[in-house]
């Protein structure tokens, strides 16, 4: 996955069991088949499920941005137990005008461990990070719900989120 969907709702959930991707794809395709949408009821109204799996795939792929403000860029630094400096420097880098944190050539994030696939920041992990899979691009037509199924095993499975929250986190991060 290209360094666009990150991790999880920022919620820690516990790890669901492997589905195959057509179990998968079957429980998307069915919360996506809610009632039609209206200008004051989305399509998703009736809420979507996902937990994330935890498995590192949003964190890697295609190279991309992972938008960071100087705030979640302290919240790292605090939680690596390093200078914001030093962070900044190593670990991120500018993007037309913006700060986004590094990716290797494969387009692993830098702080995805290669060996665990897990985040070393996950307790300080971007806005964006921690609003997958509910970013406006994901979330706008049943369509682009079940591409991001197809993309996160989590997505499409699991904790179902009400309207509420799913809105909430759109809002939060314009991706």
């Amino acid at each position: 996955m290209p360094n666009m969907p990150m991790k999880n709702t920022g919620d820690d959930q516990s790890l669901p069991a492997n589905r195959d991707s057509e179990a998968q794809q079957s429980d998307c395709a069915d919360h996506a088949s809610a009632e039609a949408p209206s200008p004051e009821r989305p399509w998703y109204a009736e809420g979507l499920p996902f937990t994330c799996s935890q498995c590192g795939d949003c964190c890697s792929g295609a190279p991309g941005a992972v938008w960071v403000t100087d705030d979640e860029l302290n919240a790292i630094a605090s939680e690596l137990g390093r200078p914001v400096g030093e962070i900044r420097l190593l670990h991120t880098k500018m993007i037309a005008g913006r700060w986004s944190l590094r990716d290797y050539p494969n387009g692993d994030c830098v702080f995805l461990d290669p060996k665990t696939r897990r985040c070393q920041v996950y307790g300080a992990r971007p806005i964006q990070c921690r609003t997958w899979p509910f970013w406006p691009s994901n979330i706008a037509t049943r369509g682009t719900w079940e591409d991001t199924c197809q993309i996160c095993p989590g997505s499409g499975q699991g904790q179902l989120h009400s309207l509420e929250v799913i809105q909430r986190q759109a809002d939060a991060c314009d991706i």
